[in-house]
């Protein structure tokens, strides 16, 4: 299997959709209405600044408060009828795949965001490299069956030819026109969106990437939840396709970062002391980017983490190879079994620090402020990670293997609440 050229099955089938945007002249600006997916907004400091935001910012449909979780979703459900009805939201006249650019610096990406027709692993067209936490994928199918949406488009990327084909032209010429939208958020990210109507150019698209299959970048417990709301829809129609961006990562790669885990009830010194004689654990006298710094050149010699949470930070590397033995299962791929993910979980989190892996043990923070600091303030224990490489990620993709989840952090991720998709329109 390689997910550099055609997939064995078939490839990516992308079809136009009506998108439902937000109309400009009823919000405060655009800015103002978009959120960083669902799973990335740091709660509840994030969640507060993004409300306060605009009244209509889309963290409102897609992280609704509420004191359960049927209020909450049919507080979503409501709160996007609502919308439509009063003009907030609205769809475009007519289906379409867009190009989507985000530009910070000389960073640039642009892809294509289209509805993608649904495929199981075995399939060999969409390829995930994360296992998924089936709570997580209940509320996100709860939420999508209420407002019959999505809301959020998923991360995929796919490598394109050598030759620039017709997706990459599409791309590149909407680009050179003005944008239906245009938008600056406050984490510095310019973000511009065009339409591609016209039937012969869409089709182009489409027979391109019908070529290719795709690497879940972003999104496994979103996917996961449309593979169950189809099982759930079997009759042909709209719960068949999904919203993706698409990013062809021989022009636009991607960044890599880690996704930290934040452990509350587990008290720093306790942690410490459990890891006694099974790692190598140094207090270091520095700030967080020179502890990064010692993180990465650890991470390149052995399993490595940052530890934190009394202020200080702690390097833990060099486990005890009997132990890692006697910890890690022996069956997946040695690249498997070496990542740092594997071994937190296996060998630290299920035999020295035995912390159940649940929601209620585990919060997954991708900034790594955020995650010291609320490691602080709680007396628990943050673990710090340092990326995993690309490429590993992609090998293991290609033979089938998924990666412990959260385990990468790819990005820049999409802005939510540029471009929605309903069900209900197709």
């Amino acid at each position: 299997m390689n997910t550099d050229g055609p997939a064995a099955n078939g490839g990516l089938h992308l079809i136009p959709f009506r998108g439902l945007r937000y109309v400009p002249e009823r919000v405060g600006s655009l800015a103002a209405v978009t959120s960083p997916p669902y799973d990335v907004v740091v709660r509840p400091d994030g969640l507060h600044h993004l409300e306060s935001a605009d009244p209509h910012n889309i963290v409102r449909l897609i992280l609704p408060q509420a004191a359960t979780p049927d209020a909450r979703h049919r507080q979503a459900a409501d709160t996007l009828g609502r919308w439509l009805a009063e003009g907030v939201l609205a769809p475009d006249p007519e289906p379409a795949l867009y190009v989507y650019e985000q530009r910070r610096g000389d960073l640039l990406q642009r892809g294509i965001i289209g509805a993608l027709a649904l495929s199981e692993p075995s399939d060999g067209i969409v390829l995930p490299h994360e296992g998924v936490m089936p709570d997580i994928v209940a509320d996100r199918a709860a939420l999508m069956r209420s407002t019959a949406a999505n809301l959020e488009p998923l991360l995929l990327t796919y490598r394109g030819d050598d030759v620039p084909g017709a997706a990459t032209t599409a791309v590149e010429r909407a680009a050179a026109r003005p944008p239906l939208l245009a938008t600056t958020t406050e984490d510095g990210f310019e973000h511009r969106l065009w339409s591609l109507t016209d039937p012969a150019e869409t089709a182009a698209v489409r027979a391109d990437l019908s070529r290719h299959q795709a690497l879940i970048a972003d999104g496994h417990h979103r996917w996961a939840t449309y593979l169950r709301l189809r099982a759930e829809h079997p009759a042909p129609g709209p719960w068949d396709y999904g919203l993706v961006l698409l990013i062809d990562t021989a022009r636009h790669p991607l960044q890599v970062r880690a996704i930290h885990r934040l452990l509350r009830g587990l008290p720093l010194a306790d942690a410490l002391t459990a890891l006694d004689g099974s790692f190598r654990v140094r207090t270091l006298a520095t700030d967080l980017p020179g502890a990064l710094d010692d993180l990465a050149e650890a991470a390149a010699a052995s399993n490595a983490f940052l530890l934190a949470g009394d202020g200080r930070f702690h390097l833990v590397d060099r486990p005890d190879a009997a132990l890692l033995a006697d910890t890690v299962p022996q069956d997946p791929p040695a690249a498997w079994r070496s990542l740092d993910a594997t071994v937190l979980h296996s060998t630290i989190l299920d035999r020295l620090w035995r912390v159940p892996d649940g929601p209620e043990h585990i919060a997954y923070i991708h900034d790594t402020e955020a995650a010291v600091a609320q490691a602080e303030r709680s007396g628990g224990t943050a673990v710090l990670m340092h990326p995993v490489r690309e490429e590993v990620v992609r090998d293991l993709a290609r033979v089938g293997v998924t990666m412990p989840r959260k385990s990468t952090s790819f990005g820049p991720k999409p802005a939510t609440g540029l471009v929605l998709r309903s069900l209900s329109l197709g």
